[in-house]
């Protein structure tokens, strides 16, 4: 299969401003576990079903496989410092960031945006990515502004 270079791939999609998301679940070990991503989008509203693309490489991946929840933390403007961390290969990324557990012990972090439970329903090959699909189950929401990721780099609704 072929297709455009990588670098013309970023160039193309980078154009497309997305909200940025903690993606969170509990390891196999018990212990929470996140990472930023900003491959989410819905796909039905009956039932009310969206996706989460997760890099085969990164601990995530099997994590999710493992687990039958999760959680979308939407970040709000404020917390890009959030989205790096969880974005780093640190294995310690909740250390000094705030977050409760909700009643399936899956960390939603302290100040988002939104919160979007899912219990997963299904996942598919994607490339080097695998795609989940969760069926939203619960959630909260706030009137803050957004943080998004375009061209590369975090903006605002300014184009700050």
């Amino acid at each position: 299969m072929h297709g455009v270079d990588p670098a013309l791939f970023r160039q193309l999609l980078g154009r497309f401003a997305t909200g940025v998301t903690v993606l969170t679940t509990r390891g196999p070990d018990g212990r929470p576990i996140g990472m930023t991503a900003s491959s989410v989008a819905s796909v039905s509203l009956h039932p009310p079903l969206l996706v989460v693309s997760v890099d085969q490489q990164n601990d995530m991946h099997a994590a999710l496989q493992a687990a039958t929840r999760f959680v979308l933390n939407v970040l709000a403007a404020d917390q890009e410092h959030i989205s790096r961390r969880f974005a780093s290969e640190d294995p310690d990324r909740f250390d000094g960031i705030g977050y409760q557990e909700n009643r399936h012990g899956i960390a939603v972090l302290d100040g988002v945006l939104a919160s979007i439970e899912c219990e997963k329903q299904a996942e598919a090959a994607g490339g080097d990515h695998t795609v989940f699909f969760g069926l939203v189950t619960g959630g909260s929401v706030t009137d803050r502004p957004p943080l998004l990721y375009y061209r590369g780099g975090y903006a605002n609704l300014q184009g700050g």
